[in-house]
């Protein structure tokens, strides 16, 4: 508001032109999206948003982001394949909750360094035993830390230009 009560504005100057300006001023702090990031089958699909992740020398697809996810959660299956020792695992006596109210209990939590494009991040995760379809769930715990905005709409994930 500073920048735009002492801006100085010409008298000639159309409302569609300063509201362009104005735009650029608010979106200088913020991530947005925009409609020519929608994918060629617009907005008409209801997928998940995935991502590939690295993780020491391994590529793990199918990666969820869940904004509504409290916790990061690493599948015990996950843990399996990437024959990681589970003597790493930090036991606890965390119940994760579902969205129908049920709960399982956490086997241990355990913390990863990884690699999601440019941008490495050491998260915490609550190791489940679980049949689900993905192999990491990347929740709010990791969208916070990251200062990222996921987008099911456009099917991507955008970082503040700081990290």
């Amino acid at each position: 508001m500073k920048i735009l009560n002492e801006a100085h504005v010409p008298v000639k100057i159309t409302v569609i032109h300063l509201e362009k300006i104005a735009g650029k001023i608010f979106e200088a702090n913020r991530i947005t999206f925009s409609d020519d990031e929608i994918p060629m089958e617009s907005t008409k699909h209801n997928r998940a948003l995935y991502l590939t992740v690295k993780y020491e020398d391994s590529v793990v697809s199918r990666v969820l982001v869940d904004n509504g996810s409290s916790a990061n959660i690493y599948p015990l299956s996950t843990l399996q394949k990437l024959k990681i020792v589970t003597e790493i695992i930090h036991l606890n006596s965390v119940c994760v909750r579902g969205f129908d109210g049920g709960g399982k209990d956490s086997v241990g939590d355990i913390m990863l360094e990884l690699s999601i494009g440019p941008v490495e991040f050491t998260m915490e995760f609550q190791v489940l035993d679980v049949v689900v379809s993905y192999n990491f769930l990347l929740g709010r715990p990791w969208i916070h830390a990251a200062k990222a905005v996921p987008s099911s709409l456009h099917q991507m994930v955008k970082f503040e230009c700081d990290r």
